[in-house]
């Protein structure tokens, strides 16, 4: 699945962790997402929710997102990466 990441940012508070959004384009894909992420302090275990980011696209396309998340690690990987760079700029 190609993607192209627009957008991101990350931030951290004691009581809460990590929190973070990503907005991204899927080649194909009429509508962009948005990904948001919540972590604890070690940052070893992600929460996330997928949306479309504005309006709502077609049902196929991101349950086909969803499960491109759930099995693939580096594409997980590179959406978490790009708000923890986020955070460190």
């Amino acid at each position: 699945m190609n993607a192209k990441i627009t957008s991101a940012e990350m931030a951290y508070n004691e009581r809460d962790g990590y929190f973070g959004r990503v907005r991204f384009e899927v080649e194909g894909h009429k509508q962009p997402y948005e990904l948001t992420l919540q972590s604890d302090k070690r940052m070893d275990d992600w929460n996330y929710s997928l949306n479309f980011l504005s309006e709502s696209g077609v049902e196929q396309q991101i349950e086909a997102v969803e499960q491109a998340i759930e099995e693939n690690d580096d594409f997980f990987d590179d959406l978490v990466e790009a708000a923890v760079n986020a955070m460190e700029a």
